[in-house]
């Protein structure tokens, strides 16, 4: 029992198939994976072996949450556009995003990363898709402050190929060529994506949405993803005007033309999909699709409400997403469980979302959605150790009736205890590898920089 870690004394909720949940229970830990999850106590001679012990009382042990939708760049641009819907808000954005640079982006993604674990979340799903000329190796920046804060990493190489010019939304200047979009792309996958068990980044192949990318880049990152063995992302049905422009351009909504360039299946996860019909959830069921679901964004750009019951009901893979900063300015994933449960029930009533399903979306789902479910999002042996210890014990929280209510419903707890592979990266609410403060300068220099031009 070399190396064992033990936590004691916790509510432990274990989000397995059968929603298993220990009160008090215990967990061990040894070279970064779950050993042992039980109730009451451990065994005696697991914690005479332990080489490090946390005491759990009055706390709520769950997994490490999973982020499958960001934009970790527009943590500096946060406060912009606020009572813009979303192409009029995008617009408003474009020019400035236009100027970022790795080291910007680097300090944008310290930032929001930041944010993230401080909320309980140990998978980071990002998805970036502006690459001005000359502006460094981004994504190589991203990864190195997600090494440095010890999160995992799911980094999608994003693109937009399709100009104002041409009809799209984005600016000209703010577009890559499709053949540029495509080798960079496969380059990405090749120098940063691991393949491993314990991987800690993953790379997807993710053109911007159908109005910010042409029909060519579509069809052609679906086949090229696919003999690199990695996942498609986009965003897909987020708004009542990517709808209209679907159909005024190809003739078809959003999730038939998907689908007609290869963009449905168990390898491909969509963002916000506010807008489907029946019919587009059972193609999203039958095909495996998934979906990012971002409750605070899709409110705090009047998308709509997401048809989540829905989906789960059909049996479709969905995780939570903060989404980019710059349109959810809490930035945090945590919070975003309360969101969905509420959001849930205004559209379909007081039962349509029970809390337990809202932390299953954001662990388990997440996991599903980014195609790690083996190895992350429930706490069961042999998985990976992330693992979140919630502190229920102040007066927000003390005497609750369901202690996993305070996460659901209350207001966001602080983490106690946040593990990484078993690494300490959130002890008592504050980061342990980085140092909060510089992230703060950083930030505030790079978003003074952008606002500047």
């Amino acid at each position: 029992m070399a190396g064992l870690t033990l936590i004691e004394g916790a509510h432990v909720v274990t989000v397995d198939a059968a929603g298993t949940e220990h009160a008090p229970g215990h967990l061990a830990i040894r070279d970064g994976r779950i050993t042992a999850v039980g109730a009451g106590p451990a065994p005696s001679d697991m914690r005479d072996a332990a080489a490090r012990r946390y005491d759990g009382s009055g706390m709520l042990l769950t997994p490490g949450l999973v982020n499958t939708h960001h934009h970790l760049y527009q943590w500096l641009t946060r406060g912009w556009a606020q009572d813009a819907i979303l192409f009029d808000w995008l617009v408003a954005l474009y020019p400035t995003w236009a100027r970022i640079t790795a080291d910007t982006v680097g300090a944008g993604a310290a930032g929001a990363m930041a944010a993230l674990a401080r909320s309980g979340c140990t998978t980071v799903g990002d998805h970036h898709y502006i690459f001005p000329r000359g502006s460094g190796d981004i994504l190589g920046a991203i990864a190195h402050e997600a090494s440095d804060l010890g999160l995992r990493l799911h980094l999608t190489r994003g693109s937009m190929d399709l100009g104002a010019s041409d009809g799209g939304l984005p600016p000209d200047f703010a577009v890559e060529s499709t053949d540029a979009a495509l080798r960079a792309s496969e380059d990405a996958v090749l120098q940063l994506h691991d393949r491993s068990f314990d991987s800690m980044v993953r790379v997807a192949i993710a053109p911007c949405s159908p109005f910010s990318v042409t029909t060519d880049l579509l069809r052609e990152s679906a086949p090229l993803a696919r003999s690199l063995d990695v996942r498609l992302h986009t965003h897909g049905s987020e708004t009542v005007e990517e709808d209209a422009f679907c159909r005024a351009r190809f003739g078809m909504g959003p999730t038939e033309y998907l689908e007609s360039v290869g963009w449905l299946g168990p390898d491909v996860w969509m963002a916000h999909c506010v807008h489907l019909s029946d019919a587009d959830i059972a193609k999203f069921a039958a095909t495996g699709t998934g979906v990012a679901h971002c409750p605070s964004s899709n409110a705090r750009l009047a998308a709509g409400i997401a048809p989540v019951r829905s989906m789960l009901d059909a049996g479709v893979a969905v995780g939570l997403g903060v989404d980019g900063a710059a349109s959810n300015e809490d930035g945090t994933l945590g919070s975003e469980i309360r969101q969905a449960a509420l959001v849930a029930r205004l559209r379909d009533g007081a039962t349509a979302m029970p809390g337990r399903d809202a932390l299953r979306m954001a662990t388990m789902g997440g996991a599903r959605v980014l195609g790690r479910e083996n190895e992350i999002g429930s706490l069961e042996v042999g998985k990976l150790a992330d693992i979140v210890a919630w502190d229920l014990t102040a007066v927000e929280h003390a005497g609750i009736a369901d202690p996993l209510a305070a996460l659901t419903l209350g207001s966001l707890p602080t983490v106690r205890l946040m593990l990484v592979h078993g690494e300490e990266v959130v002890v008592d609410g504050r980061l342990t590898r980085a140092d909060e403060v510089a992230i703060s300068r950083r930030v505030a220099h790079a978003a003074l920089q952008l606002a500047q031009g």
